[in-house]
């Protein structure tokens, strides 16, 4: 249906929450304000130009706009160097580049906050038998499971002790498992347990889905490398594709290597007039973050006040963007994400449809009517068709358009 369709009964349920939020929603706005200082601190710095936006073509050689990207980059996120780059073709790949950096065959990779999600268990070599993996290269795999949805902080001081790996894994979204995001005070205590036990352990965090949902960053706290997706909350919605890593140069430098040759790495890559997005997507980024955190926690109390599950709930504090439903049954869920859509801004004539989507292991359903294909931080729902059959929700470039997509969804889920 068109957001001009939406039933009173489902608008007048959003004004209801609205004001129950609203508490919540300064408190959201008030790190909004405080890493948008960190942002333009930065900007400022490094001289951020016109001249900046120029791109490259070919090897990228001398790419100022690249170069300042890269250095303003590490200053917002507390590293001493960063690799932001169109090259990357998704998180899974900036990610599998940052381990690829901290590993080497015979090592061990430890992960401390159970299986990590499903494309980057083909990547390590958890699933399946791929050539290049980590498994391949002949590193080995040890996880720690969550207790009660949270770190083990004494299961991974005993493994680091014993297996003294060469790096661990931080997960800090849910990906598609049903714990909760990490909290950025949850991931320092995590390194720290991790440094007490073997010193010489690289701390590795996909921040995926996370950035700036705090006013600190993994990096703040000591993490070696943080990797992620520019098509995510670092990218504000203009970033056209991309990931980026960061954290100690040598692993960056490293992971460099990985990303393109040794001898090469980062020096080469060309920007193809893409600089301008990404400078923009990252100054709006905050901004950004904040409006797809509003609209999760819109969509939760919503849902709660109809009778379902979700996590975090409405007032909770989050880690990440994502906005789990419990939806209990299939129908449900491709309703859900078939009100998405429709109330998407793109394709919204469109009606999804599960399928078997490469790197997962069951038919996935996808409702993302976005401007950046794939895009996380545009308003998308998802969800794997297993039991309990839960809607995985993140983005909303505004809040005013994630509101009206929730409404509509909910609003599609309960037609008769």
């Amino acid at each position: 249906m068109r957001a001009s369709e939406i039933p009173q009964s489902v608008r007048a349920l959003a004004r209801e929450c609205e004001e129950r939020l609203r508490g919540r929603f300064a408190g959201i706005d008030a790190v909004s304000e405080e890493n948008t200082m960190r942002v333009m601190d930065a900007f400022q710095e490094f001289r951020v130009s016109e001249a900046c936006f120029a791109g490259t073509t070919g090897y990228g050689y001398d790419d100022l706009g690249r170069e300042t990207l890269e250095k303003v980059w590490a200053r917002v996120f507390g590293a001493e160097k960063a690799l932001v780059r169109i090259n990357f073709v998704n998180g899974t790949h900036a990610i599998a580049s940052a381990l690829f950096a901290a590993l080497r065959p015979g090592d061990t990779l430890m992960s401390v906050m159970g299986a990590p999600y499903d494309t980057l268990r083909t990547a390590i070599g958890i699933d399946g038998d791929e050539f290049g993996s980590l498994k391949f290269y002949g590193v080995k795999y040890f996880q720690v499971d969550t207790a009660d949805g949270g770190p083990d902080y004494e299961s991974i001081r005993r493994a680091c002790a014993g297996l003294r790996p060469a790096c661990v894994l931080i997960q800090r979204s849910r990906g598609y498992a049903s714990r909760r995001a990490l909290m950025m005070e949850e991931i320092a205590e995590i390194i720290r347990t991790v440094k007490s036990a073997s010193p010489g352990t690289a701390c590795v965090v996909d921040n995926c889905y996370g950035e700036f949902t705090d006013t600190a960053e993994p990096t703040m706290a000591g993490a070696d490398l943080i990797a992620g997706s520019l098509i995510k909350n670092p990218g504000g919605g203009l970033a056209p594709t991309g990931g980026y890593i960061a954290g100690r140069a040598e692993l960056v430098d490293r992971a460099a290597n990985r990303l393109t040759v040794p001898g090469i790495g980062g020096e080469c890559g060309c920007t193809l007039g893409n600089n301008r997005s990404l400078f923009q997507g990252l100054f709006m980024a905050p901004h950004a973050t904040a409006q797809a955190l509003k609209t999760a926690a819109l969509c939760a109390a919503m849902l709660e006040g109809l009778g379902f599950t979700t996590s975090p709930g409405a007032e909770e504090r989050r880690g990440d963007i994502i906005q789990t439903v419990t939806l209990n049954t299939p129908d449900n869920l491709k309703r859900f994400c078939k009100g998405i859509q429709s109330g998407s801004p793109v394709d919204s004539y469109v009606t999804p449809e599960p399928w078997p989507m490469p790197g997962y292991t069951d038919n996935v359903i996808m409702a993302a009517g976005a401007f950046i294909q794939g895009s996380s931080i545009e308003l998308s729902c998802d969800g794997p068709m297993r039991e309990p059959y839960m809607g995985f929700l993140q983005g909303g470039l505004t809040y005013e358009s994630g509101k009206l997509g929730v409404m509509n969804a909910i609003a599609e889920m309960l037609a008769e």
